[in-house]
């Protein structure tokens, strides 16, 4: 009995990882295989598009991401797709060649691949391909490293091959080679196997629930302790992370890679007037991102969701960027987040890669994310992560932000009320301080709204200065 099951446990691995072991030198060839932009399709497109050559560059870079030996990337340009094999039959054998003179072992396409077309690919090529969606799940699966992550990443996988075990199984039969079997493995294999895989994810899922259970025990123990959330969202590798550094002084990973942070990351800051906030640093986003990945890591985006103040960092030093911005707002709308209720404040992020005069006026545009009256614009801010740069006024807007819904105070206290003055230091914010000759205390506090009832019952002389926005 424990034969079939051995058996039956390689194919499940075999799945779970969509193209099998990818070794890091892998000579890769990676394709860009764009539909042409005619005058029709242009009339139709409302978002900004990338050029071919950011396109492209952004496909090479997730095959370094996981240390592939790109030898050569390929622009494609497509009057239609085919069918059967994505390109035009003159253009698979014209790359049929080049993969044989580069000896390449595996081919990239940047671009969704229905199981036939993969196949068929293979089959043409010689060689190994993948579409985006596996070469995401691959670097999702090289990059994840907790348990929530791990299991995120197996079930996108299996989601991912569930649709494609004729794919698969093409693969095992040339990994098989020389026992001499002909023709497929069966309808009854192939059942099985789709079976195996159903009950792999269901198992999955009832572990990623037990680990939602856990995160949310997590949430509740920090809401007894309310600190507002400040979650950064963003392009991948936009600099999140390193903003996330710089304003936590903390050593999350931080490289110029796509998807160098994939589990998300939280650590407690404190405001200029004393607030504390949890900041939390989130997997990057990318355009066409594969729906299972969206689905799957919906649990580890649960900050996002459910912040008080969404940073979007974009790098405004990427010719991409609006198009960018574009692919993150989708992202966040189909996360069910609405950008529009006030929560999200656009962070200009790597101002130190641009030239002086684009730095001007991104500048003027962003009005330095200053704030005016005591209320916080809608600009952006305009900040450099590595530098320094527009961080003060970044945590002054964010603070700016979260004060929306809270009431400011003014407080006299006499000089020997040395136990109010460090309650009102450990459970508000401190916008002014004031004392007299005789040491009379006048501070100005602003009180989050769940502390507002003991607040008042300690300072129940306290005069209201009202709401910040």
């Amino acid at each position: 009995m424990s034969e079939p099951q051995t058996s039956g446990e390689a194919r499940l691995r075999a799945h779970a990882a969509p193209e099998g072991e990818i070794a890091a030198s892998t000579r890769t060839l990676v394709i860009g295989p764009y539909l042409a932009r005619t005058a029709a399709t242009l009339g139709r497109i409302a978002a900004p598009s990338r050029s071919v050559e950011a396109r492209l560059d952004e496909a090479t870079g997730l095959a370094a991401a996981i240390e592939l030996d790109v030898t050569q990337s390929l622009a494609v340009s497509l009057p239609r797709i085919r069918p059967s094999t994505y390109l035009g039959k003159g253009r698979v054998d014209e790359i049929a060649g080049l993969v044989k003179a580069e000896e390449i072992g595996l081919v990239v396409m940047d671009c969704a691949l229905s199981p036939v077309q993969q196949r068929n690919l293979e089959k043409a090529w010689g060689a190994k391909v993948i579409d985006r969606t596996g070469l995401i799940l691959e670097i999702f699966g090289r990059r994840a490293s907790t348990r929530e992550g791990t299991l995120q990443v197996e079930h996108a996988h299996l989601a991912y091959q569930k649709s494609r075990l004729v794919r698969s199984w093409t693969h095992l039969e040339r990994q098989r080679g020389g026992f001499g079997f002909l023709g497929g493995p069966g309808e009854t294999q192939i059942e099985a196997d789709r079976r195996m895989i159903q009950e792999r994810m269901t198992r999955i899922e009832r572990d990623l629930d037990a680990v939602v259970r856990t995160r949310g025990l997590h949430r509740q123990s920090r809401a007894r302790v309310p600190y507002p959330i400040v979650a950064l969202v963003g392009y991948t590798n936009a600099g999140k992370s390193s903003l996330f550094n710089a304003l936590t002084r903390a050593e999350v990973t931080a490289k110029d890679m796509l998807f160098a942070t994939l589990d998300p990351t939280a650590r407690a800051t404190k405001l200029p007037h004393g607030e504390t906030v949890i900041l939390s640093d989130t997997v990057g986003f990318i355009s066409d991102l594969p729906t299972p990945l969206i689905a799957a890591f919906r649990a580890t985006l649960e900050d996002a969701i459910e912040a008080d103040v969404l940073l979007h960092v974009r790098d405004v030093s990427h010719e991409d960027t609006h198009a960018q911005a574009e692919d993150v707002g989708q992202v966040l709308n189909e996360l069910g987040i609405d950008t529009t209720d006030g929560r999200l404040i656009e962070v200009w992020n790597k101002a130190d890669l641009l030239d002086e005069g684009e730095r001007t006026r991104l500048g003027n545009l962003a009005g330095q994310g200053k704030v005016r009256n005591d209320r916080d614009s809608d600009a952006p801010v305009l900040v450099s992560a590595v530098t320094g740069e527009g961080l003060p006024a970044l945590a002054s807007r964010i603070e700016a932000r979260i004060a929306r819904s809270r009431t400011s105070f003014a407080v006299t206290l006499p000089p020997e009320d040395g136990a109010a003055l460090h309650w009102l230091y450990e459970n508000a914010e401190i916008l002014d301080r004031r004392t007299e000759a005789d040491g009379t205390l006048h501070l100005a506090v602003r009180v989050a709204p769940e502390k507002e009832p003991r607040f008042l019952n300690r300072f129940g002389g306290a005069r209201r200065l009202g709401r910040a926005g």
